[in-house]
């Protein structure tokens, strides 16, 4: 079996080798693909060095399956490329997610919906995907009507140029610019591009993803999101409306009992989700859970996951697990 791992020279795809290696992903050959300016560069994994190649050589090798991680771009011109000669791809950009004809996976949650028809699936949002998963569990059990959303986005979702930024800062000295503003010691409330609404891209890939990675155009969604000078991982403040009543017992119940989900929800002892301890974790954490008193059925809860691993890393991998385990390459 050929894995290609296109954009390995990036952040999210050494998290991709990392995690292909703790999960024992199973392959025969591994392809290292990135760009031309990238070729014939040199990646240590598991004891060996592999060379990068380019993306026309990768399609000619015809991998089963190719974990994409290079950007928007590079995926509308490459993915199909690769699924005409049929690779298994699974994007983790935001080009297919809502494209109407792709899938917009998070194991947990839809898998289940693959086919062997499906050449080219998309990995969702990293923000999106450690909401969802908390919330899956309880949408089963009480429905969801709304969901109000703010995020504390880590510096990793931008890249190694961002963290270079911030660390540029905290040491004095003078950073090539990522953000429009100083990040370190500063909070912005700009993820991504201002849209016409007044949202931005980030907001707006939350609002309509959710919708789609649950089948349910009827759930009400708003969200702020924010870059915070941090690693680690992203936080979010969830309040959500449900259908109907719920036991605070009960959901910490279902969110224990939860694929994927760990809850750390004991405010008296300090105990609750932070970045610095989800950092390099697969799972998404869960906790500050404690009802709305102000809106009858609505719970406040605090999200917190690794975003370069469940948020993008871990998901894709999970999700070429599933194709694997279920003969769909």
């Amino acid at each position: 079996m050929k894995l290609a791992v296109v954009g390995a020279t990036g952040l999210v795809g050494s998290e991709i080798l990392e995690v292909l290696d703790e999960h024992n992903f199973p392959f025969d050959e591994l392809l290292l693909v990135a760009s031309e300016r990238s070729v014939g560069k040199k990646i240590a994994y598991k004891g060996k060095d592999f060379s990068v190649i380019g993306l026309a050589e990768a399609v000619s090798l015809k991998p089963e399956i190719a974990i994409f991680s290079a950007g928007g771009s590079t995926s509308l011109e490459w993915a199909p490329k690769f699924a005409e000669v049929g690779t298994l791809v699974i994007d983790n950009s935001s080009a297919w997610r809502m494209d109407p004809s792709k899938k917009l996976v998070v194991p947990e949650i839809n898998a289940k919906e693959l086919s062997k028809e499906d050449k080219i699936i998309a990995n969702p949002n990293c923000s999106t995907i450690q909401m969802v998963l908390a919330l899956e569990p309880l949408r089963q059990r009480y429905g969801i009507k709304r969901i109000v959303v703010s995020t504390y986005q880590s510096v990793t979702g931008t890249g190694k140029a961002a963290v270079d930024q911030m660390m540029a800062e905290r040491a004095g000295t003078t950073p090539e610019m990522v953000y429009p503003h100083k990040i370190d010691m500063n909070v912005l409330p700009h993820i991504d591009v201002f849209q016409p609404n007044g949202y931005t891209k980030e907001e707006m890939k939350m609002i309509n993803e959710t919708k789609k990675i649950f089948s349910d155009d009827s759930i009400k969604v708003t969200a702020t999101t924010v870059r915070i000078p941090t690693m680690g991982g992203h936080s979010e403040a969830v309040n959500v409306e449900f259908k109907e009543d719920f036991d605070l017992a009960e959901v910490r119940e279902l969110l224990s009992n939860a694929p994927g989900v760990i809850v750390q929800d004991d405010p008296a002892n300090f105990v609750y989700p932070m970045p610095i301890t989800a950092h390099k974790k697969d799972e998404v954490f869960v906790g500050r859970l404690r009802r709305d008193e102000s809106q009858a059925n609505t719970l406040n809860m605090w999200i917190v996951a690794d975003n370069l691993r469940k948020g993008a890393a871990t998901n894709a991998v999970q999700i070429a697990s599933y194709a694997l385990e279920n003969k769909l390459v």
